[in-house]
C-alpha cells in the first residue's frame, strides 16, 4: 500500500545526515518503497536542494557540523510550513526533543533505529501528505466548478447577476436570492461562497422545507444530551458546523414565525444556543437565504416578520426563469451536450430544428428541466443527432402543423382569429415577458404591443412582468 500511495502523490524526500553509510542506507530503504528521494551530507547543500525543488518530507540528523538540524528545522519550517521534518539523532537529550517539537517536527528518533519502526512513521507522514494533496485538489476542483465562468447566460438579466456575484462575494453581507425552482439559487450561493474570503470554510446548505418543523431547531443550532425524546447524545447544530464559512438556507420562505425569531436573534446576536442548553455559543457565520416566494407580499400577509426580511434583504439578487432569458438556452444546451457527452463517451449533437423547438418551450422546471432533458436524450440517442421526433411531445408542439392543430381543435378559423390565439399561447408560454415573446413571434415589441391592444389581450395579474427590464 505504502508504494502505490508514494507513487500515486509522488511523495518527495530529503534526507540528510553527515553520515555517509546512514544516508545510502536510508536512501536504498525509501527508494524500494517507492519514494523520490535526494540526499545530502552537508546542511548548507541540503538547504540549496530544498529551495530548488522543495519536498514533502525532509528527514534530518539533529548534531551536525555548521549547521545542526534544529536550525534546518526552523528554516524549512519558516519557508514552507506544510513539510513534515522528521528529527534524528544519536545523542538525544530531553531538551533537544522538547526544541524540535516546539519548532513542529512530526517526529524525533533515536539511533540506532528499528527500520520497520523508521518506515511506519514514514508512511504514516506519507499519508497525511497525500490526504492533504487530496483535499486541496478537491478544493480547487470545487472552486473552478463554482466560478463564475460555470453560471452559463450572456443575457442582459444574468449579466447582473454575474455583475452582483462579484460585488457581494468579498462583503460578509447577508444575500438573499429569489427565483422559481430550478433557477440555480444553489449555484449562485455556492459561487458567492467559493470566491469569498471564506472559501476554505465550510459551506452548508440547508433545505427548511425538507425538515420537519419540529428538528429544524435542533437540527441548525444543535442539541444537548437528553434535550428531548431520542436525544441519547449531544449534538451540533448547521450553524456551529458552518463556523468561518456560509450557510446557505434554501426556502426560508416556508421556515415558521416561532423559527424565523430565533434565525433573528442568532443574525442579531452573532451566536446559537443549542436545545436543551441555556449557554451561548459565538458563531461566526455568513448568511445566504433563497426561496421562490415574494417575501414582501408574505411580510405584509404576517406569514413573514418584517425584522428578518430586513435583515435577509440587505443584497436581494433576482434569478430570471429560463422563459425571460431565451437567449441563453443555446449556450446551456452546448454546455450540457459537452457535459454529458463526455460522461458518456459520445458525440452527440442537436438539429437546428430541435434547438428552435426548445426555444419555444417555456420551461416550467427551468435550468434543471432542460438539463435533465439533454441528459436523458444524450444517453438515450440512438444516433448522433438529436432531431425534433427525439424530443419529448410537450416539447415537440413547437412545429407549426401541432400547433395550428392545437390552437384550432380542427375549426376553420380565419387567419386573423389564428394570429390572436398563437401570440396568446406564446405570451402565456413567457409569462408575459413582452421582449422574449416578441424574439419567439419573429416581430418587434412595439408591433406585439400594438397586437395585443388590437386583439384585446388581457394580462393576468400574476403573470411573471411586462418589460425586459422589469423582468429581473
Amino acid at each position: 500500500m505504502t508504494d502505490e500511495l508514494a507513487k500515486a502523490h509522488n511523495i518527495k524526500i530529503l534526507v540528510i545526515d553527515d553520515d555517509i553509510k546512514m544516508l545510502e542506507l536510508l536512501e536504498k530503504v525509501l527508494l524500494r518503497k517507492g519514494y523520490t528521494v535526494e540526499t545530502a551530507s552537508k546542511p548548507k547543500e541540503a538547504l540549496e536542494k530544498f529551495e530548488a525543488n522543495g519536498f514533502d518530507i525532509v528527514v534530518t540528523d539533529i548534531n551536525m557540523p555548521e549547521i545542526n538540524g534544529l536550525e534546518i528545522l526552523r528554516q524549512i519550517k519558516s519557508v514552507s510550513p506544510n513539510t513534515i521534518v522528521i528529527m534524528i539523532t544519536a545523542f538525544a537529550t530531553v531538551s533537544s526533543a522538547v526544541e524540535s517539537m516546539k519548532l513542529g517536527a512530526y517526529d524525533y528518533i533515536i539511533k540506532p533505529f528499528n527500520m520497520e519502526e523508521f518506515v511506519l512513521i514514514i508512511q504514516r507522514a506519507a499519508e497525511q501528505i497525500a490526504l492533504k494533496k487530496e483535499v486541496e485538489f478537491l478544493r480547487r476542483e470545487i472552486q473552478q466548478r463554482y466560478s463564475f465562468g460555470n453560471i452559463i447566460g450572456k443575457s442582459p438579466q444574468m449579466q447582473k447577476v454575474f455583475q452582483l456575484i462579484k460585488q457581494v462575494a468579498n462583503t460578509n453581507s447577508n444575500v438573499i436570492i429569489y427565483g422559481k425552482s430550478g433557477t440555480g439559487k444553489e449555484l449562485v450561493a455556492r459561487a458567492i461562497h467559493y470566491n469569498s474570503p471564506r472559501k476554505d470554510k465550510p459551506f452548508i446548505a440547508v433545505n427548511c422545507s425538507a425538515i420537519p418543523e419540529s428538528l429544524l431547531e435542533s437540527e441548525l443550532f444543535g442539541h444537548e444530551k437528553g434535550a428531548f425524546t431520542g436525544a441519547i447524545s449531544s449534538r451540533k447544530g448547521l450553524f456551529e458546523e458552518a463556523n468561518g464559512g456560509t450557510i446557505f438556507l434554501d426556502e426560508i420562505g416556508d421556515m415558521s414565525l416561532a423559527m424565523q425569531a430565533k434565525l433573528l436573534r442568532v443574525l442579531e446576536e452573532k451566536e446559537i444556543r443549542a436545545v436543551g442548553s441555556d449557554k451561548p455559543k459565538k458563531v461566526d457565520v455568513r448568511v445566504i437565504a433563497a426561496t421562490h416566494k415574494n417575501l414582501e407580499k408574505a411580510v405584509k400577509e404576517g406569514t413573514f416578520r418584517e425584522d428578518l426580511f430586513y435583515r435577509l434583504n440587505v443584497i436581494p439578487i433576482y434569478l430570471p426563469e429560463l422563459r425571460e432569458r431565451v437567449e441563453d438556452i443555446p449556450l446551456l444546451v452546448e454546455y450540457f451536450l459537452k457535459k454529458y457527452n463526455e460522461e458518456a463517451g459520445r458525440n452527440v449533437r442537436i438539429s437546428r430544428e430541435a434547438l428552435a423547438c426548445m426555444m419555444k418551450y417555456s420551461w416550467p422546471g427551468n435550468v434543471r428541466e432542460l438539463e435533465n432533458l439533454i441528459e436523458r436524450l444524450v444517453v438515450l440517442s440512438t444516433g448522433d443527432e438529436i432531431r425534433v421526433e427525439d424530443l419529448p411531445e410537450h416539447i415537440r408542439a413547437c412545429k407549426a402543423e401541432d400547433i395550428v392543430e392545437e390552437l384550432t381543435l380542427g375549426e376553420k378559423i380565419t387567419l386573423e382569429e389564428l394570429e390572436k390565439r398563437y401570440i396568446l399561447k406564446v405570451l402565456q408560454e413567457t409569462g408575459w415577458h413582452k421582449s422574449n415573446a416578441a424574439k419567439i413571434l419573429g416581430i418587434d415589441r412595439r408591433t406585439l404591443y400594438r397586437k395585443i391592444e388590437e386583439y384585446k389581450l388581457e394580462e393576468p395579474e400574476n403573470a411573471a412582468g411586462g418589460e425586459a427590464d422589469g423582468a429581473d
